[in-house]
């Protein structure tokens, strides 16, 4: 497989995981059945990370909508979780990848928030590649929570109004301390964005597939940085002034 110069390499990708249950559906089987082939998807897509050198992945596991599925599918989801968390916590710190969860994970029973919180803890001091799982995440709930943690800090006199400005506030979001999101993914054929990192979205390059999450390899993700390196990123600048930098 070959690799792109380091130079077009994103460093932050996020991707929107769709296309499991239609995948499961065509093989005349359950939900969580493509859910559970989807796993196999995620370690491909971290070796491709590891072998390009990307610094940052972000994946949309759950979000806070999903509540609203059918009880049967979200326990499955839920089960599902622990039980490939047990399994990959060993090889994701064996491969130098730090794990992090954002969301709000207060909704979650407290098993799983302390399997959470140990997965984080075991991998903390890993630098090859930042991986961030959202669950019970959503865009929206991201910029708010931000908000209100600017305004506690405003509030107890720690921060003046004036101080606050789009990096302050950058800071203060699920992603604060990560490179900025270059390159949005979303398998699965839907073209929408359904409320994934909206702050961070600003200047991303968005990049849409039909592959269903199941069948995305790490030569799916090479066309997506392939297709990623072929854009001119201008934020606001001319072409002229993109070709002189």
């Amino acid at each position: 497989m070959t690799t792109t110069p380091q130079t077009y390499i994103p460093r932050h990708i996020g991707i929107v995981m769709d296309g499991n249950g239609r995948w499961a559906k065509a093989r005349h089987r359950p939900r969580s059945f493509g859910h559970n082939a989807g796993r196999k998807a995620v370690r491909e897509v971290v070796e491709g990370c590891l072998r390009q050198g990307v610094e940052a992945l972000t994946l949309f596991a759950f979000s806070s909508e999903n509540w609203k599925r059918p009880e049967e599918e979200v326990g499955a989801l839920l089960d599902l979780f622990v039980r490939a968390l047990d399994k990959e916590v060993d090889e994701l710190d064996q491969n130098g990848v730090r794990l992090r969860f954002i969301g709000d994970l207060d909704a979650f029973d407290k098993p799983l928030q302390q399997r959470m919180l140990a997965a984080m803890k075991r991998t903390a001091g890993n630098v090859k590649l930042q991986m961030n799982i959202a669950v019970n995440y959503g865009g929206r709930w991201d910029v708010v929570q931000a908000a209100r943690k600017l305004a506690t800090a405003v509030a107890r006199g720690d921060m003046q109004v004036d101080a606050i400005d789009e990096a302050e506030f950058d800071r203060w979001t699920s992603l604060g301390e990560l490179p900025p999101l270059d390159l949005f993914i979303r398998t699965g054929g839907d073209r929408r964005v359904s409320n994934f990192l909206l702050w961070q979205l600003a200047y991303a390059e968005l990049y849409f597939t039909d592959t269903l999450w199941p069948d995305f390899n790490q030569i799916s993700l090479q066309h997506a940085i392939n297709d990623f390196a072929r854009r001119e990123r201008r934020f606001g600048r001319t072409g002229d002034q993109v070709a002189q930098a």
